[in-house]
């Protein structure tokens, strides 16, 4: 992938060289244990992030700097993607009489404190709608190559569209669909549940960036589509159920079979058009 053809965006904020004070609330350890119980229980990352923000209640941590990493390739990248993915949606945006409001996407290593609670790297990339801001721990990209089968340049950057997509979500009013059903008391999960069609339709948007990137940039090698949708199939719900629990519950899913999210993302990568991400309205997911 010949990432180096888009511009980098500014909108990165480097948390790496800071650690989050735990200030007797749950430390890493801690949290690490909240989000692997609540993955063997079937629930959501975000879901568990509030329950350890509840937790964590009365003894907040603050942001303390150290020496910041230098600049680095990793990091040169990533705004590289953010950047397209800036340009990508602008121009999706005017199309229809809107303005894009770009997010900030945060590097961090080991933990960080976001609006929607304190998070560790275990719980990977995840998009905050309480700030607008997208959290990546780098080393999830390693992880995704050693442990789930995914991995390269391409698919590390279809999961920063992924949660790019999440953004997308919240600035059109979906979010608040499914904040709204879950304050109604409604179940949100299942495979037919609001979680996965959320899921999905952010998957089917990174699909529509890719697409919409390639024409800008002809940028893609070979082996680079196969990366994402390897990578895609590997978070599928069934795909970690399986390899965590030693089967599968669909009642639990939040994100969607490992075939449901390479489908949603090349249907958006091969039309280019976010209309087709209707998730929410699909009789068949």
């Amino acid at each position: 992938m010949k990432w180096k053809r888009a511009r980098r965006s500014s909108n990165v904020e480097d948390r790496r060289g800071r650690r989050v004070a735990a200030g007797g609330g749950l430390g890493l350890v801690g949290i690490g244990i909240v989000l692997v119980v609540g993955l063997l229980l079937g629930k959501s990352p975000m879901e568990m992030l509030g329950l350890v923000q509840q937790l964590n209640q009365g003894a907040p941590g603050a942001d303390t700097r150290s020496d910041a990493p230098p600049d680095d390739e990793s990091r040169a990248f990533i705004e590289a993607i953010l950047g397209e993915t800036e340009d990508v949606w602008s121009e999706l945006f005017a199309e229809r009489g809107a303005r894009y409001p770009a997010p900030t996407l945060v590097l961090f290593s080991g933990q960080v404190q976001s609006a929607c609670g304190r998070a560790s790297s275990a719980m990977g990339p995840f998009y905050c709608p309480g700030d607008n801001q997208v959290y990546i721990d780098t080393s999830f990209f390693d992880q995704m190559e050693r442990r789930l089968g995914g991995g390269g340049d391409f698919a590390e950057a279809y999961v920063i569209a992924h949660e790019v997509g999440h953004h997308v979500q919240t600035v059109t009013g979906t979010t608040d669909v499914v904040s709204q059903a879950r304050r109604r008391g409604e179940n949100v999960e299942g495979a037919q549940g609001l979680l996965v069609r959320q899921e999905l339709q952010a998957d089917c948007y990174a699909g529509v960036w890719g697409h919409r990137a390639q024409e800008r940039h002809r940028w893609l090698e070979p082996g680079d589509i196969e990366e994402a949708l390897n990578t895609a199939s590997a978070i599928g719900d069934d795909r970690l159920q399986r390899q965590g629990r030693g089967t599968v519950v669909p009642d639990s899913f939040t994100h969607g079979t490992a075939e449901q999210r390479v489908r949603w993302f090349r249907r958006g990568f091969e039309s280019g058009d976010p209309a087709r991400c209707d998730t929410f309205a699909a009789a068949r997911l």
